[in-house]
């Protein structure tokens, strides 16, 4: 798991002007609220006078409430108030990580790093959002019992769609593809590849209906950073999915998805919950795989597995992940469980950067290999 990426929160609904909301990201606690101008914040959820859940409290005039000692947090991280002390001013040290948000798609994203705005990687982005002749279904989200680099890979696994996906016609592969490397494009901070599937005599009948009944498909995935997915499914120049997961580590075991999908066929309202229910059945099917692996975690060397040229996806997607490696930003998982109990840990935010005296301790990170 990384630092310094841009994680999807929670849906933009759930986070309220009146009531603090928790979640767990990459083994951490947050707790997220709307300060007094509806901006969404998100804090770690940890008080820094006798560690009371800042997300078990309530929101005061745009501020989060400790239920502890009435400790009061502005969206910043900084403390405002402390009932137990006649000064105004709280010491310096009463402070929290509190990280850069931003609302789109229906969701709140975080970016849980201490990098500066201008190098910081993109945030996510679904270009058809805005386009005529594209129509979103309404935000899904959903939890998998597996590692999210797990869940990852399977969405830039093209052959396990024959096997795996019988609610889209058990697409296979085109023969040719079997006989050569799989062609994988490297993008701004992530990679993607295009193929075509054949379904021989069956076709595909994506939606139980025969106007999408076709041979062959044009399908693929990428990536952008460590946790954010885009799917392609093109069954001709106008009937085409692009479908959006964005992905949290909740951690070591378990993953938290929003999935927004954008259709450009199909546009009437009426038919977004058949659509919807369609979607969740094939990732139901993917579900079912990726919670009965072993092991959990991905390994960490490929001699550990046996890799083909259809798995050329996947291999570059691990190749971006060393390249984080070598930047110093995949946490020490180990030191972090170890130490979980006794030490309060926080994702360093960017005004770390620029201030000192903290409360809490940053986690650890593995040192770069590079």
């Amino acid at each position: 798991m990384y630092i310094n990426f841009w994680y999807p929160i929670a849906a933009a609904d759930d986070v309220r002007e009146d009531k603090p909301l928790r979640m767990e990201v990459m083994g951490l606690r947050y707790v997220a609220f709307r300060d007094d101008k509806g901006t969404a914040r998100v804090l770690r959820d940890v008080c820094v006078h006798r560690g009371g859940s800042l997300g078990k409290g309530w929101v005061r005039d745009g501020q989060v409430v400790c239920p502890y000692h009435g400790w009061q947090f502005g969206g910043d991280g900084k403390c405002t108030k402390i009932p137990t002390l006649p000064a105004d001013k709280p010491p310096a040290r009463a402070k929290v990580d509190s990280y850069p948000t931003t609302e789109r798609y229906g969701i709140v994203f975080a970016f849980l790093g201490d990098l500066p705005e201008a190098e910081r990687p993109p945030k996510p982005e679904i270009p058809e959002w805005d386009q005529a002749g594209w129509r979103a279904n309404s935000l899904t989200v959903f939890e998998v019992g597996a590692f999210y680099e797990r869940s990852m890979e399977n969405g830039l696994d093209p052959s396990h769609n024959e096997f795996v996906h019988p609610a889209q016609g058990s697409p296979n592969m085109n023969q040719d593809l079997r006989r050569k490397p799989l062609d994988v494009q490297d993008v701004p901070w992530g990679s993607k590849f295009l193929v075509r599937f054949e379904n021989e005599e069956k076709g595909t009948e994506a939606l139980g209906e025969k106007s999408t009944l076709v041979p062959e498909v044009e399908a693929g995935s990428g990536h952008i950073g460590p946790n954010s997915m885009i799917t392609w499914i093109n069954f001709s120049e106008t009937n085409r999915f692009s479908q959006y997961f964005f992905e949290a580590p909740v951690n070591e075991s378990r993953t938290r998805i929003f999935f927004v999908n954008m259709r450009a066929f199909l546009l009437e309202p009426e038919n977004d919950e058949r659509i919807a229910k369609v979607n969740l059945i094939v990732a139901k099917e993917d579900i079912e795989i990726l919670e009965e692996l072993d092991p959990i975690r991905t390994p960490d060397s490929t001699t550990k597995e046996v890799l083909v040229p259809s798995d050329g996806a996947v291999l570059r997607y691990r190749e971006w992940l060393k390249k984080w490696d070598d930047n110093g930003w995949r946490i020490d998982l180990k030191e972090m469980r170890d130490k979980q109990g006794d030490v309060a840990y926080a994702i360093p935010c960017p005004e770390r950067r620029t201030s000192g005296n903290w409360v809490l301790d940053p986690v650890p990170l593995l040192p770069p290999q590079g």
